[in-house]
């Protein structure tokens, strides 16, 4: 992600009047002292860009910019430039004070409305002043998102991640590949889809039909095979496989049968990759160890259907969990849209582990997981729970290299901290 093009990445500014905080908040959001803060109106003078992972968008090229309302020779020419930043962004931060807000941010949203640019109204200061209901309710009726932050202190900053998920548009939002960037082109893999009482009369589940397409798509080619069939589908083999796939249930009996030296991984992780943010999921299921007896998982799933005899979520993640753990531990099972509509309500869990959310698209996975961080709960998928259960994990991970580098630097900070 550190070498992604400036062209690929989203292009997002940070627009406003002098002294409402856009500095202040553009620091807040790059976690750094980029720009300079300071109560003289007109301190930023040239636009500041930020290249930065901004989890869980992905890469994006942050701007900060002069106030669009400067003035004088000097203040024109710098407004000049910021406007010339409008011309390339794909989402705008509005960021205005409840005190100052007039016919000027309103000219602001129509100029961006115009140009079809998506943006966030961000209210600094909230601490001082907050915004009327009257005024939140007429940007609401515009369809527009608004936040209330304090950004000298980086209050509602992860508000605000929320509110631009719900707001960029959606190709930006969108993995364009499974495999295609982890296997070279030409390579092939084998997929384990073991035909057991979850798996559909005469069909291949959703996620094993997409993977096959997207590696044909990449003019790979795979060997489906079931977790019976595997030894003898790889002893067929001339050439090991780049990469062996399996549904999570396996994950154990996979494990086994895959020599050492062939990568191997889940269908679930792949989709937790392309669907949602591998590394929040990583990080979540490295909570399972902090589980101890009374502990409150919530074991999501984002479409409905009626769970069978030792269904997954509602029978053997919670068996693998408590063999895991040994504590006794309190399940809650939910479908659709239940929990994630207020992170409140989230806040009684001390983990919570969604599906493959194979039916979702990206947008709404991530809205989940800004849910989840808004609660302060930790949150992974069915694939890594099971992963971290089997002590199968790392080597789940390694196909991987930018995530595999992530967990490692997680793994020897918390050894350096005990």
């Amino acid at each position: 992600m550190k070498n992604t093009p400036s062209g690929l990445r989203l292009q997002i500014g940070i627009l406003g009047r002098r002294n409402s905080g856009k500095s202040s908040l553009f620091n807040a959001i790059t976690r750094q002292e980029l720009s300079i803060v300071s109560d003289t109106p007109g301190t930023t003078t040239d636009p500041v860009p930020k290249s930065m992972e901004l989890l869980p968008l992905g890469p994006v090229m942050l701007y900060d910019t002069a106030g669009l309302d400067d003035t004088g020779t000097l203040g024109e020419k710098r407004t000049e430039k910021s406007r010339k930043i409008i011309e390339r962004l794909e989402v705008a931060i509005l960021v205005a004070t409840a005190e100052s807000w007039g016919d000027f941010e309103l000219e602001i949203l129509d100029e961006l409305e115009k140009r079809s640019i998506p943006v966030v109204v961000v209210f600094n200061q909230a601490d001082i002043r907050k915004p009327s209901a009257e005024l939140l309710a007429r940007l609401a009726d515009r369809k527009i998102e608004t936040v209330q932050t304090v950004a000298t202190r980086r209050e509602g900053i992860e508000e605000l991640r929320s509110a631009l998920i719900r707001t960029v548009p959606a190709e930006f939002l969108e993995q364009s590949t499974i495999l295609g960037d982890v296997v070279p082109k030409g390579s092939l893999v084998v997929l384990v889809t073991p035909i057991d009482h979850e798996a559909p009369r005469g069909r291949l589940i959703l996620p094993q039909v997409q993977t096959i397409r997207d590696l044909l798509d990449y003019d790979s080619y795979c060997l489906v095979v079931t977790d019976k069939t595997l030894k003898a589908g790889l002893a067929s083999l001339k050439e090991p496989p780049a990469l062996v796939v399996t549904d999570s249930q396996a994950f154990a009996e996979v494990d086994r049968d895959t020599p050492a030296n062939i990568l191997l991984t889940s269908f679930s992780i792949l989709f937790a990759r392309i669907k949602g943010d591998l590394t929040t999921f990583v990080e979540g299921a490295m909570a399972i160890d902090r589980l101890k007896s009374g502990s409150k998982i919530l074991i999501a799933e984002a479409c409905t259907h009626h769970p069978i005899q030792d269904d997954i979520g509602t029978a053997k993640i919670p068996k693998w969990l408590a063999k895991y753990t040994g504590a006794e531990l309190h399940f809650t099972q939910a479908q659709g849209h239940d929990y994630f509509e207020n992170p409140d309500d989230l806040k009684q869990f001390d983990l919570v582990i969604h599906c493959g959310a194979c039916t979702f698209n990206r947008r709404q996975v991530l809205y989940r997981i800004m849910q989840c961080r808004l609660a302060g709960v930790p949150i992974t998928n069915y694939g890594l729970s099971i992963a971290y259960t089997n002590g199968i994990f790392e080597r789940a991970l390694q196909p991987f290299p930018e995530v595999w580098g992530e967990y490692k630097k997680i793994v020897t900070s918390s050894h350096d901290c005990q």
